[in-house]
């Protein structure tokens, strides 16, 4: 499956709790916020905002990842554009 991963900047204060639980995922930029990996890779140079295809493990992987942000900046959707994080 595949998620759409996002990461709001304007959020985002650096606590880099989302790279602790999934470094292959999230990553700090020099700006010291976190951008969105696609499984360690860059493709297109660092991102706020990537789709990626995970497996179940990863995607409870990355909805953990998302809720330890005491900030609320990571974003998850599905493939239909359903937000599965933070639950509205």
């Amino acid at each position: 499956m595949k998620l759409r991963v996002l990461v709001d900047p304007d959020l985002c204060i650096g606590a880099a709790s989302c790279v602790t639980i999934m470094p292959e995922t999230f990553q700090m930029n020099g700006e010291n916020k976190a951008f969105v990996l696609d499984h360690g890779k860059e493709p297109g140079g660092s991102s706020y905002e990537r789709w990626i295809e995970v497996s179940d493990a990863e995607k409870e992987t990355v909805i953990l990842a998302a809720q330890s942000c005491p900030t609320l900046a990571v974003f998850i959707f599905d493939e239909a554009g359903v937000q599965l994080y933070p639950e509205l």
